[in-house]
């Protein structure tokens, strides 16, 4: 059995006009989204950047057909201050928008990936919010901790929101955002667990490990109880076999 297909190129339309027609089912948005600085996004606002996002002649080329790569999206993103469109990773464009994602195990090199862009962006304008989404089964104890210390030591507030599942300290982390601020979608899962260790050598270095291990507990449940708004007793029944 033959199977053809049609590989006719039709000449692209790059008048605004043609532009207006790609974006007409989209609906203008609500006049609380046009106060937060945004600017409308109604279809002859897309007809421009459509028109704004095409280069070249317009001439029909195979090379203008194109699939959506393997990998990372990009996405049009518009410079707030250049006033220019270009195309970026859309992880790159999350950052700029101040949007920080936690979706894997959390190691050292990713925590310092997570700190030095929540600097960074504190540096920036410590009056707008940082958004942090999470979505994995929390992480290391001393990376996790870094976060924690540095979203309590910025400026800026952090909101954060649960998207899947924040389990043990990626719920902690949960916890730690501004109140008023936190969120967590109906299907998400959240579950805590006490600190857990593997000691060996001398009987002198397990209880040194076990007394560490203690500390660090307490600390988590005063702090979640701080955090929450709960007695730590309260905390500590839900922790403690």
């Amino acid at each position: 059995m033959a199977v053809s297909f049609n590989t006719t190129l039709h000449q692209p339309c790059l008048s605004p006009s043609c532009s207006i027609k790609l974006y007409s089912g989209l609906k203008p948005q609500s006049a609380s989204f046009l106060a937060s600085g945004y600017q409308n996004l109604n279809k002859e606002f897309y007809g421009r950047v459509h028109k704004s996002l095409q280069s070249g002649t317009g001439k029909a080329s195979r090379s203008r057909v194109k699939m959506m790569p393997i990998g990372t999206p990009r996405v049009p993103y518009r410079n707030r201050e250049e006033g220019t469109w270009q195309w970026v990773d859309i992880w790159n464009a999350l950052y700029r928008e101040r949007v920080i994602f936690i979706g894997q195990n959390i190691d050292e090199e990713f925590s310092n990936q997570i700190l030095a862009t929540m600097l960074y962006l504190d540096t920036l304008d410590d009056s707008r919010r940082i958004y942090m989404y999470l979505n994995g089964p929390g992480g290391d104890l001393t990376p996790s901790l870094a976060i924690y210390d540095t979203m309590k030591s910025l400026k800026s507030p952090v909101g954060t929101h649960c998207v899947g599942l924040a389990y043990n300290l990626a719920g902690f982390l949960l916890a730690a955002g501004e109140k008023g601020h936190r969120f967590a979608m109906p299907l998400s899962r959240i579950a805590l667990q006490s600190p857990a260790g593997a000691a060996r050598g001398q009987a002198d270095d397990i209880q040194n490990e076990a007394k560490e291990l203690s500390r660090i507990r307490d600390y988590l449940f005063n702090e979640l109880a701080k955090n929450t708004g709960q007695p730590a007793e309260r905390v500590s029944f839900f922790f403690l076999p």
